[in-house]
């Protein structure tokens, strides 16, 4: 039986009924929100966002769903969780495409509205809706931030996702060397990763639902690997590179990532070097994820084992962030965090060690806050003996 991805109605019942407690709390009579993550956090709505809007309103007692005429029938086929689905013809329309929704819910109120929406947004809104007092309220980021069973649920299978696309990388690799052949290019490296991880989510998942960076990631090798955001090349690996895998991808709209850094043979003693401060960098740090821990300090734990090792200069970045509905949202595993983690978040832990024309190094795992501590969700080996890929 495939894993089914998409939520039960009665995760959306218990999010809209958190809302409209934090409504009364704001003293707010509804919200709207109109970034695609949080429409679809509210209603299961999952969409390919482009000039026209789409957004969720939701009062004390009614939740409206607002979109484009082309997509009513998707939103139906998805089983979008309100109460209702008003639609305008096109954009941008004779009128604002928010009329439509005005003629049903009204135009006064004390709404909140979420900090993502733009200001040319606002604008609009406040035109149609003119006799509406708006507040800006940060209801569903907070909410957002503490995952459901339901939504770990997801983490744990996004998870497994990018452990099957690092051995996916691997294997290619270890058949080039066994074939005698040329060894790929990280592009080809790339191809195929995110092939692999698609199909398998195909192959054991049911009602797959498709967002960016599905399943992708970031490939590159030998001095590519200094930087910490490369993208992959046509540069082909070679014996002795360092190479980083930093994949994963999204289960029903949730992300994880997985990340090891391998080597093609037996590193030098630099290698060696950079490799074993960043692991035990990531030991630390991973240990310091708890509940109750501030944020800003963890990350200084996690990176002062780089600088202790006489490596400070080459850090360039946190530990990690929050994971989510986006790839990288709130929580920060930053020095300008000072928000503590609670049990249910999801971030990811990730020091990297950087070294201008040599190579990078970066360990990453995406890991739940439990009451315990912190857990792992992926669970590729770490070790520098795992990450060897003998030639």
């Amino acid at each position: 039986m495939k894993f089914s991805q998409r939520l039960p109605a009665t995760f959306y019942q218990d999010v809209h009924g958190r809302v409209r407690t934090e409504l009364e709390r704001y003293g707010l009579d509804a919200l709207i929100v109109d970034d695609p993550h949080e429409v679809a956090y509210l209603s299961g709505f999952f969409h390919h966002p482009n000039e026209r809007p789409a957004a969720v309103w939701i009062s004390a007692d009614r939740s409206v769903l607002l979109l484009p005429e082309l997509e009513r029938e998707h939103a139906i086929a998805q089983n979008a969780a309100v109460d209702q689905i008003v639609a305008f013809a096109e954009y941008p329309g004779v009128h604002s495409p928010f009329e439509p929704l005005a003629r049903e819910i009204g135009r006064s109120g004390n709404w909140g509205h979420s900090p993502m929406l733009a200001t040319g947004r606002l604008h609009e809104l406040q035109s149609v809706f003119d006799g509406v007092a708006w507040r800006m309220c940060g209801i569903v980021d907070a909410l957002r931030l503490i995952k459901s069973p339901e939504e770990i649920d997801l983490h744990r299978q996004a998870a497994a996702l990018g452990d099957v696309m690092l051995h996916a990388g691997r294997n290619l690799i270890e058949a080039a060397i066994a074939d005698g052949g040329a060894l790929p290019t990280e592009a080809e490296l790339a191809g195929h990763v995110t092939r692999s991880g698609t199909d398998w989510m195909y192959a054991t998942h049911g009602d797959v639902v498709v967002v960016p960076m599905l399943a992708a990631g970031l490939v590159y090798a030998g001095a590519n690997t200094a930087f910490p955001h490369g993208l992959p090349s046509s540069y082909r690996l070679q014996p002795g590179d360092t190479v980083i895998l930093s994949l994963g991808g999204a289960v029903g709209g949730r992300y994880a990532e997985s990340e090891r850094t391998f080597f093609l043979g037996d590193p030098t003693d630099e290698q060696r070097r950079y490799f074993e401060a960043d692991h035990r960098a990531q030991e630390v740090g991973t240990k310091e994820l708890r509940p109750g821990a501030v944020c800003r300090d963890v990350n200084r734990a996690c990176l002062d084992v780089i600088r202790d090792a006489g490596l400070g200069e080459y850090i360039r970045h946190r530990q990690g962030h929050g994971i989510g509905l986006n790839f990288h949202e709130p929580p920060w595993l930053e020095d300008g965090d000072a928000s503590a983690l609670e049990a249910g978040m999801v971030v990811s832990s990730e020091p990297g060690i950087y070294v201008p024309g040599h190579a990078g190094y970066r360990i990453s795992d995406t890991v739940l806050i439990t009451d315990d501590g912190a857990e792992r969700l992926t669970c590729y080996p770490r070790d520098l003996d795992d990450v060897i890929i003998k030639l």
